[in-house]
C-alpha cells in the first residue's frame, strides 16, 4: 500500500544557542517551524544542526521534526529525520519517518520525503506506506 502527497510548505528558521560543549565547534543550531499544504495539512516544529564549509557550495546539516496534522485525511503525528550535504552545490539529501514514530490514524507509517525549492518556493514530494488494516474502506 504505497501513497504520494505533494505540495508545499512554509519555513521559518531561526538561530540558537549551541550547548556550552559545542559553543566553539563552528556548527550552527536552528529551529524548524514549519507549516505544510497540499496533501499533508500539518505543522511542524524541530531543531536542526548545520555546517558551512569555508569552500563556496559546501555544507551539511541534521534535523528532527515532528509533524502534527492530518495526511490525505488521516490524523496524527509522524518524526522526520534529515540528514543533508551540499557538495561544491550539488544536494544529496535523506529525509525519512523514524520508525513507529507515527501515532494515531498514522500510527505505523514509514516513507521517506524529498524537498525542492524553485523560486524561493518549498515543495515536498512524500513517498509513504501505511499498515494494511487501517484504511477506511474495506473491500
Amino acid at each position: 500500500m504505497d501513497h504520494s502527497a505533494q505540495g508545499r510548505f512554509d519555513i521559518q528558521l531561526e538561530p540558537q544557542p549551541l550547548s556550552p560543549v559545542a559553543e566553539s565547534t563552528g556548527l550552527g543550531r536552528l529551529s524548524l517551524n514549519k507549516t505544510y499544504h497540499g496533501d499533508l495539512q500539518a505543522t511542524s516544529q524541530g531543531e536542526m544542526l548545520s555546517f558551512r564549509s569555508s569552500t563556496q557550495g559546501s555544507a551539511g546539516y541534521v534535523a528532527m521534526e515532528t509533524v502534527r496534522g492530518t495526511l490525505q485525511g488521516r490524523s496524527g503525528t509522524f518524526v522526520l529525520q534529515h540528514s543533508a550535504t551540499m557538495t561544491r552545490g550539488a544536494p544529496t539529501q535523506s529525509i525519512s519517518v523514524v520508525p513507529d514514530s507515527g501515532t494515531d490514524a498514522l500510527s505505523g507509517i514509514s516513507g521517506t520525503l524529498v524537498i525542492t525549492i524553485a523560486d524561493g518556493q518549498h515543495s515536498y514530494a512524500f513517498d509513504y506506506s501505511l499498515p494494511e488494516g487501517h484504511d477506511s474502506s474495506h473491500h
